[in-house]
């Protein structure tokens, strides 16, 4: 039997009432986020601050990377800290805020109102974030373990609230001018705290655990990992400051060697468990998060290409290849590949828990279909790949294939995770 369990062997869950909103708004944020990339496909044409790229930006990184780790993290921060959540409340409240903030601030950059509807979801969005921070640092500080893993959480939350009050501060600059500069001047200040504190910091932290798990691998190298979080925080804090004074473009070669540095020990993290793995076989959910390790590599040789060889403000697509590459390659396919693993395991909890030791129940990975799994995984790679060609050859019959893949792949993956969600209790 599949289950979360920390060292000790005790069992450490989170109510799947906490968890589970997080996965369904998740979900169909993914399937918005396709159908207006679909819709609105030429806007590669276009310079990405722009209205309809900035809406499905933000419908990316929040509501769909956003908040399924913020569900996923509600579950599993009691396993990388050998203790519990603080605060169920806290957690509700995350989402109330978070999932009312997040349409108001995506129809605001849909028509482009800088008025109430932006304002009045970042505000949402901050209120939500300071709930979780709070819950995470205050459910590390009551815990008997404060190893590595727990200074990945810790620093990711506070990199979040970063982003988000950093990202309230640049809404609230086109009305009022609060800042120095327009909001556009900060915005890869702004993407790169998300980008990097928030979801690499996190995705790494989280995942150098569960990928051994998964694997049934012994692996661990806590050393290396601690190299992996000087690299990733040393890295954001010069981007940050070469930035804020207006150094020349070879400088920043320095924040990019230090994530490349971070990628390729987390690349050996992985490469080391999956070698003394126990179970010999791999399965598909797997190979979709090993494949998303794999991804990171072409948001940065984006930005290799661009610092040496191109000035990003002649070539705008690439902004948007980098972008693309990050949200719907690297977390979409580390989202895919651990939804299906993590939210069985949550329904299968819901269902089973009281009935385990009274005959035998399905496992967690026959609450889903392998079939759909697998269909979906097609339509994504196809999607991912065409639709990225069509971004470098600025092709539009390309980019329309490229995104209708990718929706049918958001159908599927919305249709599957309905089949987990509402499984009913059977016994074999």
């Amino acid at each position: 039997m599949f289950a979360l369990q920390s060292n000790n062997g005790l069992q450490q869950t989170t109510s799947y009432k906490v968890v589970l909103p997080f996965y369904i708004f998740a979900a169909f944020s993914f399937l918005v986020a396709t159908s207006l990339l679909l819709i609105h496909s030429d806007i590669i044409h276009q310079h990405y601050f722009q209205p309809y790229t900035l809406a499905i930006t933000h419908i990316m990184a929040l509501g769909w990377g956003t908040m399924i780790i913020l569900g996923a993290s509600h579950q599993l921060l009691p396993v990388l800290i050998e203790g519990k959540l603080d605060s169920n409340l806290l957690a509700y409240l995350t989402f109330a805020f978070t999932a009312s903030g997040i349409p108001f601030l995506a129809f605001g950059f849909y028509v482009f109102n800088t008025g109430w509807p932006m304002q009045t979801g970042a505000v949402l969005i901050n209120l939500g974030v300071i709930c979780y921070l709070t819950n995470v640092i205050s459910s590390i500080y009551e815990s008997k373990k404060h190893d590595v893993h727990a200074w990945y959480m810790a620093a990711a939350s506070f990199w979040l609230f970063s982003t988000t009050f950093f990202g309230l501060l640049l809404v609230f600059n086109f009305t009022y001018n609060i800042l120095p500069q327009n909001s556009i001047s900060y915005l890869s200040i702004h993407a790169h705290l998300g980008l990097i504190g928030w979801f690499l910091m996190l995705i790494i932290g989280v995942s150098s655990r569960l990928i051994p798990m998964f694997l049934i691998s012994k692996y661990t190298n806590d050393k290396n990992l601690w190299w992996i979080f000087l690299c990733i925080n040393f890295s954001l804090l010069s981007f940050i400051l070469l930035k804020l004074i207006v150094a020349p473009a070879f400088y920043f070669y320095i924040p990019l060697f230090l994530i490349v540095l971070a990628v390729i020990l987390f690349g050996y993290h992985c490469r080391s468990a999956y070698k003394v793995r126990i179970r010999k076989a791999v399965d598909e959910q797997m190979k979709m998060s090993l494949l998303s390790v794999a991804q990171m590599v072409l948001p940065l040789a984006t930005l290799l290409i661009v610092l040496a060889f191109l000035p990003a403000d002649q070539y705008p697509q690439l902004a948007l290849l980098y972008g693309f590459c990050i949200f719907f390659g690297w977390i979409t396919a580390i989202i895919f590949g651990m939804t299906f693993k993590t939210l069985p395991f949550i329904v299968w909890n819901k269902v089973y828990r009281d009935r385990a030791n009274k005959g035998k129940t399905p496992v967690p990975k026959e609450l889903f279909s392998e079939k759909v799994f697998n269909g979906m995984s097609i339509f994504y790679i196809a999607g991912f790949l065409i639709f990225a060609l069509g971004i470098v050859l600025l092709n539009g019959i390309l980019l329309k294939l490229g995104a209708a893949c990718l929706l049918v792949a958001a159908i599927l993956y919305v249709y599957n995770a309905g089949i987990t969600l509402f499984h009913q209790p059977k016994e074999l």
